[in-house]
């Protein structure tokens, strides 16, 4: 039967992994034993997706990024060059600690910029965006823009990726899409 995904020649490819219908997988990269992979992913060069981590549809995955045991990451999520997701919060090459990952989960839509890093535990709301080099040692709220070391949220996002201004009603609309979203209690949500 043939493969209904792209695997580059130089990629390794493990059994007892899922990938799905019309995914990219591109040189030196690793899917584990046991990784699942949804339909229309890209996954860069020199990645590697290691064992439970699943990634759901439409998750694009930049070069250099290696996703750890306990990453779960929702529908259309950004994963930029050379992020970093950890599993541990207090690795000791002597000690191992396999029992002791944290589970992470990335939020659908959410994008997380190049050399970002993503202290384990700390789960990531839909859509939420982070920016470059940010080191999130907390959870981010849906819809958010985190930046800095250690990252701080400086605004809202829309779903299209553009800032938000909110006005005196509580209310923004995306310059792109015209999407409304309103701003109660500290918490955004779209305006249906």
């Amino acid at each position: 039967m043939e493969k209904e995904y792209f695997v580059h020649e130089t990629a390794v490819i493990d059994e007892g992994c899922r990938i799905g219908k019309g995914t990219r997988i591109w040189h030196f990269s690793h899917i584990m034993t046991g990784a699942e992979v949804g339909e229309k992913c890209n996954i860069g060069q020199n990645v590697v997706v290691s064992p439970g981590v699943i990634l759901g549809n439409n998750v694009k995955v930049q070069n250099n990024v290696s996703i750890y045991t306990g990453v779960i990451c929702a529908d259309d999520v950004f994963l930029g060059p050379s992020m970093v997701f950890t599993n541990v919060i207090n690795p000791r090459s002597a000690i191992v600690r396999k029992e002791n990952y944290y589970q992470t989960k990335v939020g659908r839509g959410a994008s997380i910029g190049a050399n970002a890093t993503i202290v384990c535990g700390n789960n990531i709301g839909e859509f939420a965006f982070i920016g470059a080099g940010a080191v999130v040692t907390k959870d981010v709220k849906p819809y958010a823009l985190v930046v800095g070391n250690p990252a701080r949220q400086t605004g809202w996002m829309s779903e299209y990726g553009h800032r938000l201004s909110f006005g005196a009603d509580g209310l923004a609309s995306c310059p792109e899409s015209g999407q409304v979203y309103v701003l109660r209690e500290g918490t955004v949500s779209r305006k249906d």
